[in-house]
């Protein structure tokens, strides 16, 4: 059954492939993508965390940079378990200026290897020692 989002959709793209084979393409297809905020392909994210050795429940301040990331982007922060990589309920946004700071504790003792992800994008790992 074809539903009215289903015809929009259906013609939207029939619209779109018209325009692209007519030769006037590269301009419609790059406003068409300007409208959506997405991140450059050079996107990169830095992390530090600060300090890199507390005792169990204390606080641990992360801070990072953004490069070619819209203002207002999630990062969320994630340690890895074994050979994966889970997501903790420690997130902040993008602030002006590209920048990011958020606070975590850690209950469990050990060490503690911890990078964030906003989007397609993942900062380098850091290691966090809880004692």
């Amino acid at each position: 059954m074809a539903t009215p989002r289903r015809i929009a959709r259906v013609l939207a793209a029939g619209a779109l492939s018209a325009v692209l084979l007519s030769g006037g393409g590269v301009a419609a297809a790059t406003s068409a993508a300007a409208a959506t905020p997405t991140p450059s392909a050079a996107g990169e994210i830095t992390l530090t965390a600060k300090p890199t050795e507390v005792k169990a429940g204390e606080k641990v301040t992360f801070t990072g940079r953004t490069k070619g990331l819209p203002i207002g982007t999630k990062v969320v922060l994630q340690h890895k378990n074994g050979s994966k990589w889970t997501t903790l309920h420690a997130n902040t946004l993008v602030k002006q200026g590209s920048s990011f700071s958020f606070d975590n504790t850690f209950k469990n003792k050990g060490k503690e290897e911890l990078r964030v992800t906003a989007g397609n994008w993942t900062s380098p790992s850091t290691t966090v020692i809880i004692r």
